[in-house]
C-alpha cells in the first residue's frame, strides 16, 4: 500500500504523536482539526462561529495541500462538547458544503483537546 504522510504549515502543527493526514491510495483521512490559527498558533474561539470557520479553514488547508477540496470529502464527523448548540456549527459547516454534502455524524463529548467546544475530522476520495 502507498501511504504518504500530508502535513501543511497552512494548518496547526499535531499537538501529539501523529500528522495532519495520511494518503493511502486515492483515500485521504484527516486528523480531527480544532480551531487553532496555524499563523499564530492561538486559539480562534471567540463565539462557536469562530471555532466552526477555523477548524474548517484548516481541514480546507490539508485538502488543498493533498490537491483536494470539500468536493472530494465522503465522510466527516464533528465532535462537540454541547449537543444544544449543534445549530450553531451546522450553520457555519453548511456554508462549506453548498452541494452534495458527505456523510457525517455528529458526537457530544465531556471535553475536547485544549478545552474547546467543536473539532471535526475528515475522509476525502481523490
Amino acid at each position: 500500500m502507498n501511504k504518504t504522510i500530508i502535513n501543511t504549515d497552512k494548518a496547526p502543527a499535531p499537538i501529539g504523536p501523529y500528522n495532519q493526514a495520511v494518503l493511502a491510495g486515492d483515500t485521504l483521512y484527516i486528523s480531527g482539526q480544532i480551531p487553532i490559527n496555524p499563523e499564530t498558533g492561538e486559539l480562534n474561539n471567540a463565539t462557536l462561529q469562530d471555532e466552526t470557520h477555523q477548524c474548517m479553514k484548516n481541514l480546507g488547508a490539508i485538502l488543498e495541500d493533498a490537491c483536494m477540496n470539500f468536493l472530494n470529502v465522503v465522510k466527516s464527523t464533528i465532535f462537540i462538547t454541547d449537543m444544544k448548540r449543534f445549530a450553531e456549527i451546522n450553520e457555519v459547516y453548511s456554508q462549506y458544503f453548498t452541494e452534495n454534502p458527505p456523510a457525517r455524524e455528529t458526537v457530544q463529548v465531556a471535553a475536547l483537546p485544549k478545552f474547546v467546544n467543536v473539532e471535526i475530522s475528515m475522509i476525502a476520495i481523490k
